[in-house]
């Protein structure tokens, strides 16, 4: 089996983050680092570090991080066979769940339309510029570069899914100078306390907590003072202290443990020790923005649902709906 090169890809975080008054978390990281890719490597580790390997070169890469798709750009017309081992080596990293991607004219039709995320939460946040941010649960990373691109001075994502890191890697190999990582780790692998981040993103993540108030202080925990949370996660219809709780899978997802209402989330963060928390938006997600593509081609939403019933999903609870709060940290 192919060995990861971790320390070539990390070590310019971990001695970064050594020099920022993060000592410990660098040693802890690189701990964690050893043991996920020296001592327990990926059985698909070979297929992931092959595609990584044939990702051909170009020169004068450009990239545009402020549209819909993150693109790549090269001034140079990609030959024919260059286009195909590019597609080749990308279709090695599948399935694409989080985009869309452009790498130099290969579209990637990712399941999720998370562009549309993105347009629905970047008008209530604070001014990205320089910012230090920590995106948890991030994917692909996909959310991590338009925050590059809204001008953050430095992003870590982290989530634990290795192809994650991977596609991101696919993109990092083109931006190698770019002040982004994923670091495949869990919330609770972090330090308690870091107080650390200007803004910390958790998209997708809490309804997944055994315990949400915890995760709430997890993320509390990894703000400065007058830090900023955004939050976005699934929500019901109902009162406040309203929340719903699946009796065993909820739209085929086997952990989801806590749907709340909005007044629900609010009185959370508040008792969490969140100040000024707002509900910024709450839309439906539709079978537009998630669904099979030839990315991911894979059971996707419309099979989630009740076939007679969209409204619902095929347990029969109700559709999802996905709230953004935003709250700062006193």
């Amino acid at each position: 089996m192919a060995n990861f090169d971790w320390q070539t890809h990390f070590g310019p975080l971990l001695t970064e983050l050594a020099q920022t008054g993060q000592e410990a978390w660098s040693e802890q990281l690189r701990a964690q680092l050893t043991h996920r890719f020296d001592d327990s490597p990926h059985g698909d580790m070979d297929r992931w570090l092959s595609a990584l390997h044939r990702l051909p070169e170009f020169p004068d890469i450009e990239a545009d991080l402020n549209n819909s798709a993150i693109a790549l750009r090269t001034t140079e017309n990609p030959i024919e066979s260059r286009q195909a081992q590019l597609e080749t080596a990308l279709r090695g990293l599948m399935p694409w769940r989080k985009g869309p991607y452009d790498f130099f004219g290969t579209y990637i039709d990712t399941e999720w339309r998370s562009d549309w995320k993105w347009d629905r939460v970047s008008p209530y946040l604070s001014d990205l510029s320089g910012r230090r941010i920590l995106d948890v649960g991030c994917g692909s990373g996909y959310h991590c570069w338009r925050m590059l691109g809204e001008g953050a001075g430095r992003v870590i994502g982290i989530d634990p899914g290795l192809l994650f890191m991977f596609q991101f890697l696919s993109v990092k190999h083109y931006l190698n100078d770019a002040p982004a990582d994923l670091l495949p780790v869990r919330m609770e692998d972090l330090p308690e306390n870091l107080a650390f981040f200007d803004t910390t993103f958790s998209m997708g993540v809490l309804y997944h907590r055994r315990s949400p108030l915890d995760h709430l202080l997890e993320l509390k925990g990894t703000l400065r003072r007058g830090g900023q949370l955004v939050l976005e996660t699934l929500v019901v219809d109902g009162p406040e202290g309203y929340s719903l709780m699946p009796e065993d899978r909820y739209g085929q997802m086997r952990n989801v443990w806590f749907l709340p209402s909005c007044d629900t989330l609010l009185r959370w963060l508040d008792r969490t020790g969140f100040r000024d928390a707002r509900v910024v938006d709450v839309t439906e997600t539709t079978i537009s923005e998630q669904r099979s593509t030839d990315w991911m081609r894979f059971n996707s939403l419309q099979d989630f649902l009740d076939p007679t019933d969209p409204a619902r999903t095929i347990e029969g609870y109700p559709g999802p709906i996905r709230a953004t709060i935003i709250a700062e940290k006193p």
